[in-house]
Formats: C-alpha cells, structure tokens, sequence
C-alpha cells in the first residue's frame, strides 16, 4: 500500500545486533499533509500495519451485514471519496436508507460522528450501522461468531491484538483503517502550502467570493468544516427531525452536523438526505437563503452571486479534490 508502509530501519536491525532486543516496526505516513496535524490515535489503538490491514479487510467484508450482502464499502465508496453517488443507500435485505452516506475523508479529524453528532469516538460508530435495521441489522456478537469459523480472521487478530476476534478487535480494526482516509492534496492544499501556481485566477477569486459571502462562517479551517450542528434552512418541515432525535428539544430539530467541503464534486448528491443534486443546487439554496424554519441558523441569510461570481466559486469548490487520495483509495 502507498500510503502506509511498514519500514523496519537498518538501524534498529543494527541495534538488535548489538543489544539482543527485537525492534519495534515503525509506520510512516507516506504522503501525510504537512499542513494537517498529526492524527491521534487512542492509547488502546494505536496505529500498527497488522492494525490496518486488518481493518481494510473488515471495511469490505459483506459478512458484517445480516444478509451477508453489504460492507462499509457499500455505501462508503473509495471511487466517490468513501461516500456515496446515491440519495440514500439500501440497506441488508434491500431496506430503504433515510440518510446519504457522508464521506469517510478525513474522518480522523471529526470531533463526533452520525449526521446529528451523537457518538462521541470512531470506534463506537463502527456499531452504528452494524445495528441499524436499515444498514446491517446485525448484532456484533453473531458477526463474532461468523468471522471466527475463518481462520485468516482468527490469525490476523492474534497478530493485530493478540486477542480472538472479539467485538473490541472488530469495532477497533474498522476505526484504525477509516483513521488513515486523509485526503490532503489538492490544489487548494498546494495552494495553502505555499504554491500560488497551484490556483487558477477563476479558483482564487472564487476563494475569495468563499470567504467575503460568509461560507466560511460554516465551512472553515483546514477541513473546511467547524462541524457544528445546526439548520441550515434545508425544510420548513422536517421528516428526520436531526438533533432532536437525540435531545428531545424542538429547538433542535432540522439541526445536522456542517459536513466537510473536502473533494465536493465527487460526493453528490448533497445535504443529509442526499436531496439536491448538484453544485448549483445547493448554491441555489444558499442564495435564496433557504427555507423559513424557526431553526434556521441566523448565519444562513440569502447571498448575491452574479454568473461570473457562481462560476468562480464553483471553480474554487472544484479545486477541493484530492486526485492523489482516489488513486490511492483505487488500490485498496
């Protein structure tokens, strides 16, 4: 794999032959962002190559769902950025989705995970899916006992966690992999490292239009996210109530967490529902101002955006993908 590479250094060779203790491998990113912060990974997962593969294996594997027809990959596509090109997937059994699948790119940074911010660490989101009737509708016990009778399985999990597949080897596995999804390198990156060629005069402008038309009040920082949860105007009605599903306070319903901007042009359709289509839909959107819901977050307000102005700002949305991180996610 290009991005992550087990390297076992001469020098620790050497220092085995000289001290009579074996060396611990060492992981390097290849090609980490120098501009991103280090990834933290918990004191009980640490990053180990055995880890990772381990965890690439489960992210494909269809016996975690009940039908033994889906995986992570399923609706979390390497070819779209691990996200999905569809409104909503199907679930085990073909069950009707009710939320677009976000994408997994950088999902090492997120502070909380679900549409609504309810799971506070990776590894519990593994289960999240898993769970639910319309994604997996299996219980991690019996996926246990299914993966056990493979012995590849029962021997990568001795060699990952010197332990028997168990729902922590399982749920830790999956999180270590989607952890190494970093997505870093595209023209805007180049461009914020230093490299003013890296920018078109349509897609500078268009950064500018980003910044002076107050979408960064929302999609800031290096992910393009604060990933805070509000409404951003979406229904005057909602179905899915967001938040309030999880608080049971009318204040909070319509409220999703802000999603990262990071390689947008692949990852249509848009919005938690997978409602609007295109680029220009959701510009449309935003220049109306959005639906009249007493929930609205005061920071959605209608914009101006002449022609020459929505296509520069599109241009500068375009520059947001990362080539580099789909040839790499082609190879998994």
């Amino acid at each position: 794999m290009r991005r992550l590479l087990q390297i076992v250094f001469l020098v620790s060779i050497l220092a085995f032959s000289c001290i009579g203790k074996a060396p611990e491998p060492v992981y390097l990113w290849l090609d980490m962002p120098s501009h991103f912060p280090a990834v933290i990974h918990p004191e009980d997962n640490q990053l180990t190559f055995e880890r990772w593969e381990l965890g690439r294996r489960l992210f494909f594997e269809t016996k975690l769902s009940i039908d033994n027809n889906k995986s992570c990959a399923s609706c979390h596509l390497p070819s779209t950025a691990f996200a999905t090109n569809f409104p909503t997937n199907h679930g085990s059994n073909e069950a009707e989705g009710t939320r677009n699948s976000p994408s997994l790119a950088n999902v090492a940074y997120h502070p909380y995970f679900t549409r609504e911010g309810g799971v506070p660490t990776l590894e519990m989101q593994v289960l999240v899916p898993i769970q639910e009737e319309n994604e997996f509708h299996n219980n991690i016990l019996d996926i246990v006992d299914s993966l056990k009778h493979d012995q590849s399985y029962v021997d990568d999990a001795l060699e990952a966690y010197d332990s028997e597949i168990t729902p922590f080897v399982i749920t830790r596995a999956i999180s270590c992999f989607e952890r190494t999804l970093i997505s870093g390198g595209s023209s805007y990156d180049r461009y914020l490292s230093g490299d003013e060629s890296a920018f078109s005069s349509e897609e500078l402008n268009g950064l500018h239009i980003f910044e002076n038309k107050g979408c960064i009040n929302c999609h800031s920082g290096q992910l393009l996210s604060g990933f805070e949860i509000l409404n951003n105007g979406l229904y005057e009605e909602y179905e899915d109530l967001g938040l309030f599903n999880l608080t049971n306070d009318p204040n909070d319903i319509g409220k999703f967490k802000v999603p990262s901007l990071r390689n947008i042009a692949i990852t249509h359709p848009y919005m938690y529902d997978g409602s609007l289509a295109t680029l220009d839909d959701v510009l449309d959107h935003y220049v109306s101002g959005g639906s009249n819901h007493p929930n609205k977050s005061n920071l959605i307000i209608p914009i101006e955006l002449n022609d020459e102005e929505r296509a520069d700002l599109k241009a500068f949305l375009y520059s947001l993908t990362d080539q580099g991180f789909f040839d790499w996610a082609s190879e998994l």
